[in-house]
């Protein structure tokens, strides 16, 4: 259940009383911030702005600065963009001048935080820095000395407008200044109270769920944004070229050549510490559709967040999907993952005929009677092995892609005999490898700990390189019969 942002429910706390509640201005003080942002007799035509271009941009700025510096660091936080549709939704609730959420059926699908002051000028930053000032009642992941049901429901700190503007997937943002006369807030009747309104998308506050992960900045990052990295922010250049791939890419990764130098395999007493917390698992949101989602890498593990349910996005036909399906209400329709989220596999099937409708698991899909393109969805399997299993007896190489299980390696694979459970290749390695034993040199799992890895077959390679990474040496190797490869990758 989401939580949404209640600021206006705050009563009593010095600090907030403060931020809302101001002397009474001078006359020329009132008359300029009114000339700013409303004429008191003339109605605003439908469409016009209810924000300067300058608040606007300092709003916009705002976020992202207090959403690079979040702590503990984020490793998926999302670099925040002006959305004109949520600027306009603002916009017609911020006339209504009621002090509340709403409108109710919106509230569904956006998130929103308000503020509202009068007297003296203040900047609408001033209520984005109070919303990001309840971070001294939160503790990272989940509320503890503030509760998200506050003050609605309970009496106490409140912290859910922090976390909404921290929300990591929340990557859109549309806001509304307008000036409300006789406004009633908290019993008391303001005579020209300045009110804000921000919505947000996709909406975040979901109950049980940390606003982002915490990692190293931009290293859980979608793989939409391209590896693309801004002030700690995931961040997409527009300017940056994306290789689209075409129906037979599905089973293998474009990989860039590997240019570091082949080492020496008689000097390796010093073993390089490697530490990878990549995962092959894409982060998608609940209105992320198939079509645009699967560009530029392998198109089959993706880890859905909670409350899709929820989500207006359309589901297009029953057990054969549309790609312009949301990938994770097609999950929720066919049953392989429920409103807590999870991870689902996908494979595409090229073109069907028509897709038919159905009402599953709390999601009604939608029929289509065209040929278009289309996906499956599957659980995500997973597969207990032992240290020298290799990747060849698990991951069929063929189109279309057949899914490599979730892996769970056991401890100390170190100790397995090398001639055994054999590791050919640095990065990318040879299907002939021991899968653990490569998770290891990868540094995605520890000898120590083992466990959960994920596996992706890759595009075959002439050449492999040996080193000499986590106390394993790795093989050299060429023209390697077959030359089929796989990438390990860490699940977290």
């Amino acid at each position: 259940m989401s939580a949404f942002n209640l600021l206006e429910k705050i009563r009593g706390d010095p600090i907030y009383t403060e931020t809302l509640l101001s002397k009474v201005p001078s006359p020329e003080q009132l008359s300029s911030l009114l000339e700013k942002y409303a004429d008191e007799n003339v109605a605003k035509p439908r469409g016009k702005r209810a924000i300067s271009a300058i608040d606007k941009q300092a709003i916009l700025d705002l976020h992202n600065k207090l959403r690079g510096q979040v702590y503990p660091p984020a490793s998926n936080m999302e670099y925040m963009v002006w959305d004109t549709e949520l600027e306009r939704s603002a916009e017609e609730w911020a006339e209504t001048c009621l002090w509340e959420h709403g409108p109710e059926g919106l509230l569904n699908y956006i998130g929103q935080n308000l503020g509202v002051h009068w007297g003296r000028y203040r900047p609408p930053t001033s209520h984005v820095q109070a919303w990001y000032d309840e971070v001294k009642d939160y503790s990272f992941p989940y509320p503890q000395e503030c509760n998200p049901h506050c003050p609605f429901r309970c009496s106490g700190p409140v912290c859910a407008h922090y976390t909404q503007l921290v929300w990591a997937t929340s990557s859109r943002i549309g806001c509304a200044i307008n000036v409300c006369y006789n406004m009633n807030v908290w019993g008391q009747i303001w005579t020209k109270a300045v009110y804000l309104v921000c919505n947000y998308s996709p909406k975040g506050n979901w109950w049980g769920s940390a606003p982002y992960r915490h990692g190293t900045p931009c290293s859980a990052c979608p793989p939409s944004y391209g590896g693309g990295c801004k002030d700690n922010l995931c961040y997409k250049d527009d300017n940056q070229y994306y290789y689209e791939e075409t129906e037979e890419d599905n089973i293998i990764e474009p990989e860039a050549p590997i240019t570091t130098r082949r080492p020496d395999t008689h000097s390796h007493t010093h073993s390089i510490t490697v530490l990878s917390t990549e995962q092959m698992s894409q982060l998608v949101s609940c209105d992320t559709k198939l079509r645009d989602q699967c560009k530029g890498t392998t198109c089959n593990r993706y880890e859905c967040p909670a409350g899709c349910l929820d989500s207006p996005a359309k589901v297009i036909g029953t057990v054969y999907y549309e790609m312009h399906s949301s990938i994770c209400r097609a999950g929720l329709h066919y049953g392989v993952i429920d409103n807590n989220g999870g991870w689902m596999d996908i494979t595409r099937m090229g073109r069907q005929e028509f897709f038919i409708k159905s009402y599953k698991n709390g999601v009604q899909s939608l029929g289509k009677y065209q040929s278009a393109n289309s996906f499956t969805v599957s659980k995500v399997s997973i597969q207990v092995v032992t240290c020298d299993t290799t990747v060849s007896t698990l991951c069929p190489y063929e189109s279309p892609v057949k899914h490599c299980p979730r892996i769970y390696c056991p401890q100390n694979c170190l100790q397995e005999h090398p001639q055994v459970s054999r590791v050919i290749g640095t990065r990318v390695y040879s299907d002939k490898s021991s899968i653990c034993r490569s998770a290891i040199h990868a540094g995605v799992i520890k000898n120590e700990q083992g466990g959960y890895i994920d596996v992706m077959p890759v595009e075959n390679r002439l050449y492999y390189y040996g080193s000499y990474q986590n106390n394993v040496l790795s093989e050299s190797m060429q023209n390697p019969p077959g030359g089929k490869a796989f990438r390990v990758f860490a699940v977290i």
